[in-house]
């Protein structure tokens, strides 16, 4: 249960290793027949098949243990990622993002998702080097004077739309977006307490950061407008 990553690594293995052999040997003789079947793609469609099965009969023994299950959708998506883009896998035909999309799963992927970030946003605002910009000394790279808590922050962000952009469904990519607008509002909550704390010094080095980051993220989320 704590290395899917072995059946998932084998049958991208099986699925590259039998591509020669598929579209020389195998796709002239349905060709020839009048077919218009892919080899290469049923052969890659019934090997996911079996990986559905293996992660539908998984997934009720991992789904109350945040490291295995985690551990589990990390590995899921980079197979997705590499069968599409290396195996030039069909969106259309079933995949891995159904099993995660069902509703028990699904549920527990939000749950946990939101965990690690809110994890991640409180060592980003505690650490040493939170209201300093990385390229302060780049005068070119640095004129917004963006801090790195708000520059993680947006990485963040970015990084969970990258992880449910391949989601089956419109209403599920809208539950994470729901999840992403949260995360947005717990970050202004927390900008404006160390916002309140800094008041006595509003020319201050801190409150002028705030100001920078919320000016950045404001900016940032104006250009993802166009982002359907």
């Amino acid at each position: 249960l704590n290395k899917p990553e072995w059946y998932l690594t084998q049958v991208l293995m099986w699925i590259g290793n039998h591509a020669e052999f598929l579209d020389d040997k195998i796709q002239p003789i349905l060709d020839k027949a009048g077919s218009s079947v892919n080899a290469g793609l049923e052969f890659s469609r019934a090997l996911v098949m079996l990986i559905l099965e293996k992660l539908a009969a998984d997934i009720p023994f991992l789904l109350y243990d945040d490291t295995l299950f985690c551990h589990l959708v990390d590995e899921v998506l980079l197979f997705e990622r590499e069968l599409y883009s290396v195996h030039g896998y069909l969106s259309s035909f079933p995949s891995c993002m159904h099993i995660l999309s069902e509703e028990s799963c699904f549920q527990r992927w939000l749950t946990v998702e939101k965990k690690f970030a809110l994890q991640k946003m409180d060592s980003m605002l505690s650490s040493e080097a939170a209201w300093i910009s990385q390229y302060k000394d780049i005068t070119d790279v640095d004129e917004m004077k963006v801090p790195d808590c708000a520059e993680t922050f947006m990485t963040l962000l970015l990084v969970i739309t990258d992880r449910y952009k391949n989601l089956p469904t419109s209403s599920r990519k809208l539950q994470f977006l729901g999840l992403q607008k949260e995360l947005v509002d717990d970050f202004r909550i927390r900008l404006t307490q160390v916002m309140k704390e800094e008041t006595r010094a509003s020319l201050g080095f801190r409150y002028c950061a705030i100001l920078n980051a919320v000016n950045y993220i404001a900016t940032v989320l104006a250009d993802w407008a166009d982002n359907v």
